[in-house]
């Protein structure tokens, strides 16, 4: 690929922007899944549960996703166990968005009305029972549009997949680059589409937020 901007320099940086949007899918996927685990061990009536998934959010929370990345290729490659970069960065973005989605979904738990938890307890329901019969529903409405926003997040943050010589939208920009040196013209592409994958989730998350807004305020007594 050399010269100047062409037609298939355009499809590779199409095939890496594919490649954003199914590591953003896997994150969210693999993170969604253990991040529903961290949000009920963060309400757990075992202390030692609790315990345990509050050190693992504050330590993920707590570390750049760049070390994360790097500690997820480099350092298992260092004590003889090599992983694809695809691997690598799945793996690896599917912790750092189980720290912060478990989190945001403890608190939607949390956030359900206490007489609600109070109505479930006295119809004699087992925890199990309240959970999935009269919390989490509700719950799942209020998680909505703050999940909706923070998939803009791993949206972007895939671009750090890069270091890891995984080829996203960010990392096939740069290697276009290294090919024509057109640095304005490159990253302006990669930036319009971003901005085209992440605007609609925006868009969405406010128009989420605006409805159940007006939920509550037609719940609410007159």
């Amino acid at each position: 690929m050399s010269g100047h901007l062409n037609v298939n320099h355009l499809i590779f940086l199409g095939q890496g922007a594919l490649w954003t949007i199914g590591l953003s899918v896997i994150a969210l996927i693999g993170g969604g899944i253990v991040g529903f685990v961290i949000a009920l061990a963060r309400i757990s009536p075992l202390k030692s549960v609790r315990f345990a998934s509050a050190v693992y959010v504050q330590l993920v929370q707590g570390t750049p996703l760049l070390v994360i990345l790097f500690l997820g290729y480099f350092g298992l490659a260092a004590i003889g166990l090599k992983v694809s970069p695809l691997v690598a960065a799945g793996a690896s973005l599917t912790l750092y968005v189980a720290a912060y989605l478990g989190e945001i979904w403890r608190g939607c738990i949390q956030s359900v009305p206490k007489p609600q938890w109070e109505a479930a307890e006295g119809l004699a329901l087992s925890r199990t029972q309240r959970m999935t019969k009269v919390i989490l529903p509700q719950a799942v409405r209020i998680a909505t549009p703050p999940t909706v926003g923070f998939m803009v997040q791993i949206v972007k943050n895939t671009s750090l997949a890069s270091v890891v010589g995984f080829v996203e939208l960010m990392r096939s920009g740069q290697i276009v680059n290294n090919s024509l040196f057109e640095p304005f013209a490159i990253y302006a592409i990669i930036a319009v589409t971003y901005f085209a994958m992440c605007y609609p989730l925006s868009l969405f998350s406010q128009r989420l937020e605006r409805r159940m807004g007006r939920g509550r305020s037609n719940l609410a007594p007159a």
